[in-house]
């Protein structure tokens, strides 16, 4: 049974309280001072706090309760606190719901409305606690695994990071699908780094930055005078790697020649230098990504598809960071590495863009915050994010019973990620949900 505790000096107003609460299946202890307050706490577990303001005869102004919400916040972080106030007090609230604060409600009350305040903030403390969980659960799942730095906190990228694992200790070919800037080196390094070869050579290629007339003797090396300017012998890439992994990254870009030799490599271990007719073999592990479509290179002749079955014995599909919205603001803390902080304007606008740089885009943003910004905290306008960014929150007036309904379905019930799609905070949905009568999912 979730308790409640209510902390009010005026008797019949707990008696009500309680009779209220207690109708609704909840448990109520009530406090007439702060000093009871903290005696239940500290005998018993609570999971929300119903707090007034005043708490003396003649007391009227407030800061009573402002110092008992910050004392509880310190002691109590995790404890929803829902504040009840005269409008006189609301500038106050108003300023302690932004340090915190779950929510306020006026004297004298709505019972629905107040019901449904605390069942929404119950919700949320739930959802919070299971998102504890969840990283508790994720830490050990990745207990002494290498992730090689990362940083992600969606379960999008949990369960990439869990299969690359288990691919690890593998030899076996992977082919990593995504966006540019989404992170796909990221995930062949935590590939090699968790494999049997990872005390090896862990070469890694950028097809898209060779020259296509030196991709070959890049890839398998070239005897001295095989092209011009070439003074001495080269070693290539695969018999650097030998007993290691290969990389090769934007492999789309690997002409049809080059291909063809690739895929002797891998079916054989063997390859000549170029210039050379003297067979090498090489013991390599390939990785390979592309942000490029290479069924349809097939379908047009410009990638070969005995290659493609080679390189994708198993494929990881590396999502754009639009589309995993929970790692954008834990990335841009890594990126700004406790230099700075962010505004709460600024956080909301990160999560609202739709970053098509990706992960790239994201540090370059947090870098160039950091130069330019003058103050301690990081705001919204120092981040230059395009114009387009800005407009993307929602409007509250634009959002109908039909749209909050839709975006809770399509959460899943997360109220977080309801608000999120919306653009709007989390409060402001609540606030929408209880004009229109809907309940928490």
């Amino acid at each position: 049974m979730l308790k409640i505790l209510v902390i009010d000096d005026n008797q019949p107003i707990c008696q009500a309280l309680q009779t209220l609460f207690t109708l609704q299946g909840y448990q109520v202890e009530c406090a007439g001072t702060p000093e009871q307050a903290w005696q239940i706490l500290a005998q018993n577990n609570t999971d929300l706090i119903l707090q007034d303001m005043n708490f003396s005869a003649g007391q009227m102004h407030g800061d009573q309760g402002k110092a008992l919400f910050y004392q509880l916040r310190q002691q109590y972080p995790a404890i929803p606190v829902v504040l009840m106030t005269a409008w006189t007090q609301l500038e106050m609230v108003v300023e302690l719901v932004k340090a915190g604060a779950t929510d306020y409600i006026a004297k004298p009350w709505d019972d629905q409305r107040l019901l449904l305040t605390v069942a929404n903030a119950l919700k949320l403390k739930q959802l919070t606690e299971q998102q504890r969980r969840n990283e508790q659960q994720r830490l050990a799942a990745f207990a002494g695994k290498d992730l090689c730095g990362l940083v992600f906190a969606s379960s999008q990228m949990q369960q990439l990071l869990q299969m690359a694992l288990q691919l690890a200790p593998s030899s076996a070919s992977v082919l990593i699908t995504g966006p540019n800037g989404a992170g796909k080196e990221g995930i062949a390094n935590v590939l090699h780094a968790n494999s049997e070869r990872k005390h090896k050579p862990f070469i890694k290629v950028n097809m898209g930055a060779l020259p296509a007339d030196l991709m070959e003797a890049e890839l398998f090396g070239a005897e001295a005078g095989a092209y011009s300017g070439a003074s001495k012998t080269r070693i290539g890439r695969f018999e650097a790697a030998d007993g290691g992994t290969v990389f090769l990254d934007e492999i789309g870009n690997l002409p049809l020649a080059g291909q063809a030799k690739l895929l002797r490599v891998l079916q054989t271990g063997e390859y000549e230098r170029l210039g050379s007719s003297v067979t090498r073999k090489a013991d390599i592990r390939l990785i390979s990504a592309t942000n490029a479509d290479l069924t349809h290179a097939i379908a047009q002749g410009q990638f070969r598809q005995d290659l493609y079955y080679r390189i994708n014995v198993v494929q990881l599909a590396l999502p754009a960071l639009c589309e995993r919205p929970d790692d954008i603001l834990p990335l841009a803390q890594f990126f700004l590495s406790g230099k700075k902080s962010l505004s709460r304007e600024a956080s909301q606008l990160l999560q609202q863009y739709s970053w098509p740089g990706n992960v790239r885009e994201l540090q370059n943003v947090c870098q160039r915050a950091l130069l330019l910004s003058s103050g301690a905290e990081i705001q919204s306008a120092d981040l230059g994010l395009p114009d387009t960014a800005a407009s993307a929150k929602r409007s509250l007036d634009d959002i109908d019973r039909n749209q909050l309904e839709q975006a809770l379905l399509q959460a899943g019930g997360v109220v977080s990620r309801a608000a999120k799609q919306l653009g709007i905070s989390r409060q402001a949905l609540y606030r929408r949900m209880e004009h229109y009568g809907i309940e928490t999912p």
